[in-house]
């Protein structure tokens, strides 16, 4: 037992230590300039779209594993769509995304309950201890709801459902179609950013952004999603 702690205290280290790593690492090469000149930005796009037309699979392999250690390290999504699709475009930005992403959020599964399974049980058993009988009725069909609707913090969400103990299977593919729908949308607006800043040689106007259909309309999803995910929370979410 005391050999296990020590493996827990030292992975759990490790796991700080190197998140510490990546986001100094990340920060330290983050300039706020490159979003300030619409010229870099455009110029960056051009850059990504021939990496993407000349070497498909190596980018969609590179950004596979990033997401995954992403997601592993930090427990959120949210840009990975919108970069998912910048890059892609809508389907194809949309398929590597929700594998990513759900192979990412499995990863942090397996971690999570190894070295903070008793941590997650204290902090979270009481106030989602409602939920355990309707998981034990139907684990998958319930997950996937969970993972629909939302409305929590992608890297809780994530790990939340150590207190269900949900199977590794039924995790991975509850998250790969939970997520779609809202994956499907911010992959979606992320490309029509993209196809704006293409066909776009100076910076358009906001008018010009909000009636392009490749953006309103993941914008209206998004919006649409939110209700919907905020009004099946209250039946999902009641005890």
């Amino acid at each position: 037992m005391d050999n296990i702690k020590k493996i827990k205290i030292l992975l759990g280290t490790a796991y700080i230590i190197i998140l510490s790593l990546f986001l100094w690492v990340l920060f330290s090469n983050f300039s706020i300039k490159d979003f300030n000149s619409y010229e870099i930005i455009k110029s960056n796009t051009d850059i990504l779209n021939n990496i993407k037309d000349n070497n498909l699979i190596f980018l969609s392999l590179g950004f596979f594993l990033f997401t995954v250690v992403w997601v592993l390290l930090l427990g959120f999504g949210s840009p990975i769509l919108l970069i998912g699709g910048f890059i892609f475009g809508k389907w194809i930005g949309s398929i590597i995304v929700i594998l990513s992403l759900s192979s990412g959020c499995t990863l942090l599964y397996i971690f999570g309950s190894y070295l903070f399974k008793n941590i997650i049980e204290k902090k979270f058993s009481l106030k989602f201890s409602y939920l355990i009988n309707k998981f034990k009725k139907n684990e998958f069909l319930y997950f996937v709801i969970f993972r629909a609707i939302g409305g929590i913090p992608f890297f809780i969400q994530n790990l939340i459902p150590i207190i269900f103990n949900i199977s590794l299977k039924n995790y991975f593919f509850g998250s790969l179609i939970g997520m779609t729908p809202q994956i499907f949308i911010g992959v979606s607006l992320g490309a029509g950013i993209n196809k704006l800043i293409k066909s776009n040689s100076e910076v358009p106007s906001f008018f010009d952004m909000i009636f392009m259909p490749d953006i309103f309309i993941p914008v209206i999803g998004l919006i649409l999603i939110f209700v919907i995910g905020f009004i099946s929370r209250k039946k999902f979410f009641k005890e």
